[in-house]
């Protein structure tokens, strides 16, 4: 049996970022979530630890995070990001907390985020 190797041109061509549609009764639809990209994965991380190194936990703790992690993965059909702004993240904050749980809850399984990811974000 032989082995063949992926090349960099077939990696970064391949169309590996899954998507799954939530329905949000709460929101009165439904939404497209889809896997973090690995940058955008890094990028959400780090909202949450600080310090030259990394290794320090923010004393914010679990604060904003069902709202920047269903900010990060929800998307339009097109697979473009529909919050953009802080300002629109923390008001998907303040919708209900059972509908950003559900997108969350589909966020974390796609991007390969577990309860252990998440502990150590938030020093827990």
């Amino acid at each position: 049996m032989t082995t063949t190797y992926l090349s960099a041109e077939a990696i970064l061509g391949a169309d590996d970022l899954d998507y799954e549609d939530v329905p949000v009764p709460e929101w009165g639809g439904t939404v497209r979530v889809r896997e973090l990209p690995g940058t955008e994965r890094d990028k959400f991380e780090a909202q949450f630890v600080g310090g030259k190194d990394g290794a320090s936990i923010r004393a914010e703790g679990l604060e904003g995070f069902r709202a920047r992690l269903a900010a990060a993965a929800i998307v339009d059909a097109d697979g473009k990001p529909l919050f953009r702004s802080a300002a629109e993240t923390k008001r998907l904050g303040e919708k209900s907390a059972n509908a950003l749980q559900r997108v969350v809850d589909a966020a974390m399984r796609l991007s390969g985020m577990g309860e252990q990811d998440v502990a150590e974000l938030t020093g827990n």
